[in-house]
Parts: C-alpha cells; sequence; structure tokens
C-alpha cells in the first residue's frame, strides 16, 4: 500500500496555470504507475492523466491534450500534473492515484487498474 497527498490546488482564472503535486509514501514508488483523476459535482470520477511505471508513456484524455503535463519524480517520490490554459470545465477536485504494476511501460486508464487514492485537491477554474 502507499499513501498519497495531494496538494497544489486552487482558484485560478480562466486560462492560468496550476501545477498539482501527489506525493508518496509507503511502498517502494518506482513499481507503482500513476494516475490523476477529477471529479465535478453530480458527475462521475474520470480519467484526466496517467503515466507509466519507469519508461515515462503517457496517456491523456482527449479534452486535456496540449493543455496538461504528467510527470513522475522516482527519487523525490511524486507525481505532478501541470495544467496550462485552464477552462471552467476544468473545475473539479483532482485525486492521484497509484497502480502496482510489473509492468514498466503499461499507462492505466480505469478507476478500476488503481489500487490507492489520495484525499483530493480542490481546482476551480473562473470566467
Amino acid at each position: 500500500q502507499v499513501q498519497l497527498v495531494e496538494s497544489g490546488g486552487g482558484l485560478v482564472q480562466a486560462g492560468g496555470s496550476l501545477r498539482l503535486s501527489c506525493a508518496a509514501s509507503g511502498r517502494t514508488f518506482s513499481t507503482y504507475a500513476m494516475g490523476w483523476f477529477r471529479q465535478a459535482p453530480g458527475k462521475e470520477r474520470e480519467f484526466v492523466a496517467g503515466i507509466s511505471r519507469s519508461t515515462g508513456n503517457t496517456y491523456y484524455t482527449d479534452s486535456v491534450k496540449g493543455r496538461f503535463t504528467i510527470s513522475k519524480d522516482n527519487v523525490k517520490n511524486t507525481v505532478y500534473l501541470q495544467m496550462n490554459s485552464l477552462k471552467p470545465e476544468d473545475t473539479a477536485v483532482y485525486y492521484c492515484a497509484a497502480a502496482f504494476t510489473y509492468s514498466a511501460s503499461m499507462v492505466y486508464r480505469s478507476t478500476a487498474g488503481y489500487d490507492d487514492w489520495g484525499q483530493g485537491t480542490q481546482v476551480t477554474v473562473s470566467s
């Protein structure tokens, strides 16, 4: 099991940027693929971005491609989500998640693929 703590959320105007961080502790971070999800009020939790355990493979949902970048630092035990050109529809609680895996290159896009979750951080984008 790994413990995850997100930070970096807040209120930003449309067109602005935020960088979310997710610090991990517990099991060896390099054995986990990581992902970011978000959940807006009244909506289901949705996949935003994922990164593989160690090869750096990434995958993004279409609505954030070209605006968001996920990265993973296996020395600092932290995963990041750089969010640029933010839109009001990006408003949600953002969660990071960890998937224990033997695959160095697999990226997981379903909530079912993840074992551990953070508590979430609120991102609000004003128009």
